[in-house]
Parts: C-alpha cells; sequence; structure tokens
C-alpha cells in the first residue's frame, strides 16, 4: 500500500509547480527550509490522496514522514489528523506518534496542519505543560506547534493557554513565531476582542510590528492605526 502511495504522489509531480514552492518555502542555504524538497503537488491533491490511504500502519506513515520530499511529510501528516479524527480509540497512539516525531514537522504549513487538530485537541482537557515546554524550545517548529495547537482550544473560547503562550513569545526573534502569535491573538479577538484587547494594551508597545499587525487585522481603521503609531 505505501508503494501504491507513492506511485500515486509521483504522477502529480509537476517540476514547474515544485520550484515555485521551493522559492515560496524559503529552501535556500541559510533559510528556514533549506534543503526541503518540492515535487509540486498541490494540497488539495493531497487531501484527495490521503484519505485513500487511512488504513496505512504507523510504521509505514513513519516511512513517508522521514521523507526529504515535503508532499510526503504533508500527506502523512493529513493522514494523521483524518486517522484521529474518525478513530477514537487511536487517538492517543496517534499523539504518542506525532510528539516523537515532530522533528518531521519541520515547515509552517506542516505545523498549521496538523498541531491543532491533533496535539491541541487532546490537550483540551488535560494538563498543558508540554505546550510551555515547546513554547521556551530552541527549535523554531516546535515553538510554532505551541502557539498554534492553542487553536484549537480558542475555537472552544477558551484563551488563557494562548494569551500565556503569547506572552511567552512575545520577544522572539523569528518573524514565523511573529506571525503566529498575531494569528493566534486575532482568533481570540474574532470571539472576544475585548480579551485581546487587554492583552493588546498590556503588551502592544512590546510586540514585534508584525505580530502586532497580524493581531489588529480585524479591527476597524481608526483603532488599527492608534494601535501602530503609538
Amino acid at each position: 500500500m505505501l508503494n501504491e502511495l507513492k506511485k500515486d504522489l509521483g504522477k502529480l509531480n509537476n517540476p514547474e509547480k515544485a520550484k515555485i514552492y521551493a522559492r515560496f518555502f524559503k529552501t535556500g542555504k541559510g533559510e528556514y527550509g533549506e534543503g526541503d524538497i518540492f515535487i509540486g503537488i498541490t494540497v488539495p491533491e493531497q487531501r484527495t490522496i490521503a484519505k485513500r490511504y487511512l488504513a496505512l500502519s504507523l510504521k509505514e506513515i513513519e516511512e513517508i514522514l522521514s521523507s526529504k520530499i515535503h508532499e510526503y511529510r504533508l500527506t502523512a501528516l493529513l493522514i494523521l489528523v483524518e486517522r484521529y479524527k474518525k478513530n477514537i480509540s487511536e487517538r492517543k497512539e496517534i499523539v504518542n506518534f506525532y510528539i516523537t516525531k515532530l522533528k518531521y514537522v519541520n515547515n509552517w504549513d506542516l505545523v498549521d496542519v496538523s498541531a491543532d487538530k491533533i496535539l491541541g485537541s487532546y490537550l483540551m482537557d488535560k494538563e498543558k505543560f508540554m505546550l510551555y515546554k515547546l513554547a521556551s524550545s530552541e527549535n523554531v517548529w516546535e515553538r510554532r506547534i505551541a502557539i498554534i495547537s492553542t487553536f484549537y482550544f480558542i475555537k472552544k473560547n477558551k484563551f488563557e493557554d494562548t494569551l500565556k503562550i503569547a506572552e511567552i513569545l512575545l520577544n522572539d526573534k523569528h518573524d514565523l513565531i511573529h506571525k503566529a502569535v498575531g494569528w493566534m491573538l486575532r482568533e481570540v479577538g474574532k470571539r472576544n476582542q475585548d480579551v485581546e484587547e487587554e492583552f493588546l494594551k498590556k503588551y502592544y508597545k512590546l510586540m514585534p510590528r508584525t505580530m502586532l499587525r497580524y493581531a489588529l487585522e480585524k479591527f476597524n481603521k481608526e483603532k488599527k492605526e492608534d494601535y501602530m503609531k503609538k
């Protein structure tokens, strides 16, 4: 079955798109995605294929998740997300597997497609210690996993952990963390703008500009300009 999956992905190989994706995901020397290999398959195509291979064993999923090919890793994560959603009895095993393979969740789209749907969902009614540990990691992807995982809580109108982790990441040096934190703050504000504003009033002068711009996207023009000029 694993060979069939690879063949299905291979049939969709698109060299022109691969070049575009390689630039978009910063795969050049010294960039955050250095060395990542793309073969040019769109995410909708990968989602369609992933749904055909939900019966793969975790060992088989590990083989494609550990691949140097980006689309293989994304497809593996899409399979895990679907399996997690459909099979309640398997969730703990999938979460444990996901946690031990975080080194392969190593680009922002891989984080964003999986963190809240697997780790965030699982930790919703449990201790969140792991997220705080990840938020303090030296690895940028683990820090992004920490904040994006809280998206699941936000959707349930639970904001406390998002705000605490955002506070931890306020002084982060990486632009991808600025964007992720700003995005999650914006999502909080979409559900409760008072909660977001309370956080912003306390920290907006300390926030990187990119983080602040993302957080303010849903505010009216006047209020947005007011925060940005101070």
